[in-house]
């Protein structure tokens, strides 16, 4: 191993992508880009390497023949190429969708730990993935800044003291809206989220809560908490970014600004904590209040559902993940109202064969049968009992 820890970055035009690019600019003496993947923007994957020379490689999906002085790798296999041709110490997943579930478990597999911001890894794979790491002894460190607050709230306490997880949501850009006043709502308003800059789909995943589905799954994943106790709550401030509770009644909370680096240096350095922008920090005397409120279900009713779908474990995940990246994919095109995004994903889990222990290929099945049944739900109407 270098003197650097070498990072892997995939995803790296991406929000997350570009955040960890920022923490890696402020400590050029502790980290190395090793590698970097992005799926179609090949400009600002040429910029990337260009300001860090030492990249050993990169990969995009296609090419337009530009010429590199890195080496590229094409192809719709790109990442995993990328992943067998580059020397890393450190896979940073920030790849969106199914497709980052390979990489995680292809990176835990060769002996590498994985900072994961790719939801979909235990959204979809979380049993596969945790037999995984039970079966190399490797490590996933959380990006997502619930679970960064959870891991940094549960340092130097004994798992068995753990009562409830608690992870707020700040409700996304409809939050004060009814869910009448949903049947309308466009692309462009729920894109207008109040708090965080994040990308498309997120953003989307927020204002329907499917994200805070997601992110109760992960928990369960990463913390082994059961179900029954991982809680959410309403927190429109988005400074509590979540709390957990001990048998005694404490509460821990993790608290700070809505930057997205904070979580993502924790994951490279922990447990060293360096400076962050100064201006960027949190002036509690100017926190004028923290509003905490219960989470409302007929509201939300697909959080519900996440945890319904996390339950089953097996193939509902993969199911439900899919059915709602294209659910949400059709929503931003214009062929599916927001409330239709709900419909198409308990529609998938009613139609999509549920498998009990599935392997990577069954999930991977499982995930274009839930799109192919959402196509086809928005062409003949969804009939959901």
């Amino acid at each position: 191993m270098s003197e650097k820890k070498r990072i892997l970055l995939l995803g790296a035009t991406g929000s997350i992508g570009r955040q960890t690019l920022d923490v890696l600019r402020r400590h050029p003496d502790t980290f190395e880009l090793a590698g970097i993947s992005a799926g179609h923007n090949e400009d600002a994957l040429q910029e990337i390497a260009q300001e860090f020379p030492e990249i050993q490689a990169a990969s995009v999906e296609s090419t337009d023949g530009r010429p590199w002085q890195t080496d590229l790798i094409t192809g719709a296999d790109h990442v995993a190429r990328l992943m067998d041709r580059v020397e890393y110490d450190l896979l940073v997943n920030a790849v969106v969708g199914f497709a980052g579930l390979a990489p995680t478990l292809k990176a835990l597999e060769s002996g590498h730990d994985v900072a994961l911001a790719n939801k979909e890894s235990l959204v979809a794979g979380g049993p596969l993935v945790k037999k995984t790491l039970a079966e190399t002894g490797r490590r996933l460190y959380p990006i997502d800044s619930e679970h960064s607050a959870i891991w940094q709230c549960i340092q130097g306490s004994r798992e068995k003291d753990v009562n409830r997880l608690i992870i707020t949501a700040s409700g996304g850009s409809f939050r004060d809206r009814s869910r009448e006043s949903l049947k309308d709502a466009t692309p462009a308003e729920a894109l207008k989220h109040p708090n965080w800059a994040m990308g498309k789909r997120i953003t989307i995943d927020s204002a329907t809560m499917v994200n805070k589905g997601f992110e109760v799954i992960e928990a369960h994943y990463l913390f082994d908490v059961p179900f029954e106790r991982i809680e959410t709550v309403l927190h429109p401030q988005s400074i509590v970014h979540s709390m957990v509770e001990f048998k005694d009644g404490a509460v821990m909370a993790q608290l700070g600004s809505a930057d997205m680096r904070l979580p993502i240096q924790y994951a490279l350095m922990m447990p060293d904590r360096p400076s962050l922008e100064e201006d960027n920090r949190l002036d509690m005397t100017r926190t004028q209040s923290l509003e905490f409120r219960e989470m409302d279900m007929e509201r939300f009713p697909i959080l519900k559902t996440a945890y319904e779908t996390g339950k089953a474990g097996g193939s509902a995940g993969a199911v439900f993940n899919g059915a709602d990246e294209e659910a949400v994919a059709l929503f931003l095109e214009g062929k599916l109202p927001f409330l239709g995004i709900e419909d198409a994903i308990r529609y998938a889990l009613q139609v999509v064969p549920f498998v009990q222990d599935p392997d990577y290929e069954a999930l991977r099945d499982c995930d274009r049968l839930a799109r192919e049944a959402v196509r086809y739900g928005v062409s003949h109407g969804f009939q959901v009992e």
